[in-house]
């Protein structure tokens, strides 16, 4: 089974599989970054204990060797920024990218320039042919990132894949960008 790389450089970030020894780090990162991502991430509505994060790695781990996930630690100058990774959640010949960033490290480009990378990474996979970014219509942040890199919003969902979180408006953009 081909796979996309395990590490890939950026101008200003690396994108890398996570490891183990991320435990701390993420725990960190995480915990410091959930009053920015409650409102738009499920698993950010509580606190984010360290099992949690334990527990998170080692299904990174079991995903990215059955190929159902292949989901990337973004460090800048070797210091946690946030998460991106494909998911074969939207069917057979698709991958989903999904992504979130420290607070600490918005508004640089590193969504942006992670998916680019990401979308040439799952183009390359044999039997792809197209690749989604969903998000809530609140959020524009992640909103800018398809906009950006000329994907088409395809879709409007309500109600959404999940249920929407305080705050949010409850509709699913959907965004593809096809080979």
């Amino acid at each position: 089974m081909e796979r996309p790389a395990e590490q890939i450089a950026l101008a200003s970030a690396v994108l890398r599989r996570w490891r183990g020894t991320d435990l701390a780090a993420l725990h960190r990162t995480v915990s410091d970054a959930l009053p920015h991502l409650r409102p738009w991430l499920p698993w950010a509505a509580g606190d984010y204990p360290l099992d949690a994060a334990a527990r998170f790695l080692q299904q990174c781990q079991r995903d990215w060797r059955s190929g159902d996930a292949y989901v990337y630690a973004i460090t800048v100058g070797g210091v946690l920024a946030g998460c991106i990774g494909l998911h074969r959640r939207i069917g057979p010949t698709g991958l989903e990218i999904g992504y979130w960033l420290h607070p600490a490290h918005t508004g640089r480009g590193l969504a942006t320039t992670g998916t680019a990378a990401l979308v040439e990474q799952a183009l390359a996979l044999p039997g792809i042919d197209h690749v989604e970014i969903w998000h809530d219509e609140g959020n524009t942040a992640s909103r800018g990132v398809p906009e950006r890199l000329g994907f088409t919003c395809v879709e409007r969902r309500s109600p959404p894949r999940e249920p929407a979180l305080p705050g949010q408006a409850g509709i699913d953009l959907v965004w593809r960008l096809t080979r």
